[in-house]
């Protein structure tokens, strides 16, 4: 079949890693079933998707920062991902804060490939030791720029510029769902000319994340990311079925999306994901608010009677950068200033 539109990049080079089995994690409260677990790895094993991510959403050992733990601990993960992933890599997601690197030396031990460290890029620098020790103990160690899109393009390189050599590949992270094409190219750019191999990490917030992620590869990416049936942290991710379905249309079935549209209807119908307020996520993608603070902005609205757009608009506005807890508190003050004590 002759492919409707000329790709404006290589096919042959393209990856997409599958995160169904972390950031889907989310939309459970990080409890799956090892049933649902073991055939989904299973399946996957079966087509040419080559990097699978699993574990806790927020990374390994997510529980020592307070979060609810995950209900597979990471030895049955191990277990899980060993006895039935044959040709497939897997990898989990760290985070300096909570992850240990004894904890990322006993994963690689039990067979993880990969690792990819998330950290806001205003605080690269001060990670530097933590990437680099990772990169000692690990084949294949990536850095992802969490809330990417709270740091101007043109800083990047500046922040980027003692990461070491040794890193595997960069991402780019569209945290909020904000961004579009034109933004995605600005990043990538930005973040390829320091580092060959950039990847992309997508939410669909306002339903961009496909169509940026193909702006991604188009800019020089070769790895993005998705779920299966875009099931994923909030608003959900680009869809690992569809991005293949477009690659496909593109001119080369390179990941077998047929393979990959009935195990995003098995996700679809096995999974039981916690309802989200549609209303907040368009608010966040817009205004550019990271949905992890969305509880603390609903029970805040509810106490002062204060608008959600107009408290996440304050925030932003308050903000050196990513706008985080205090920028919300402090909104609401101004926002209520005769409100009891926030």
């Amino acid at each position: 079949m002759t492919p409707a539109h000329a790709p404006l990049f290589r096919l042959g080079q393209t990856e997409i890693l599958d995160a169904t089995l972390r950031d889907g994690s989310y939309a459970v409260d990080f409890q799956l079933e090892e049933k649902f677990v073991s055939e989904l790895l299973g399946r996957l094993d079966e087509t040419p998707v080559r990097k699978v991510e699993i574990g806790h959403g927020l990374g390994y050992e997510a529980e020592r920062s307070g979060t609810r733990a995950c209900s597979i601990d990471l030895e049955r993960w191990c277990e899980l991902a060993r006895s039935e992933l044959r040709r497939t890599a897997w990898g989990m997601f760290a985070q300096p804060g909570f992850s240990r690197l004894s904890t990322l030396s006993r994963l690689c031990d039990e067979g993880m490939s990969f690792v990819r460290i998330g950290v806001e890029p205003e605080h690269v620098q001060d990670h530097l030791d933590y990437i680099e020790r990772a990169t000692e103990i690990c084949g294949e160690v990536y850095l992802n720029l969490m809330k990417t899109s709270g740091t101007p393009a043109e800083e990047l390189p500046g922040l980027l510029r003692d990461v070491t050599p040794a890193i595997a590949g960069v991402y780019v992270v569209d945290s909020y769902g904000s961004m579009v094409p034109g933004d995605i190219r600005r990043y990538v750019t930005a973040v390829k000319g320091s580092f060959p191999v950039v990847g992309f990490h997508g939410h669909d917030n306002l339903g961009m994340a496909n169509a940026n992620s193909i702006a991604a590869f188009e800019a020089g990416a070769t790895i993005v990311d998705g779920c299966l049936d875009g099931i994923g942290r909030g608003a959900g991710n680009a869809q690992t079925e569809s991005l293949a379905g477009i690659i496909s249309m593109l001119g080369e079935d390179r990941f077998d999306y047929k393979a990959l549209a009935k195990l995003a209807d098995f996700c679809r119908t096995t999974l039981d994901p916690l309802p989200e307020d549609r209303n907040m996520q368009v608010l966040g993608g817009v205004i550019g608010m990271h949905s992890g603070f969305f509880p603390l902005i609903e029970r805040l609205c509810d106490e002062l009677t204060v608008d959600p757009a107009s408290l996440m608009e304050t925030a932003v506005e308050l903000a050196p950068r990513s706008a985080g807890k205090s920028d919300i508190q402090a909104a609401a003050r101004r926002l209520a200033p005769h409100a009891a004590a926030i």
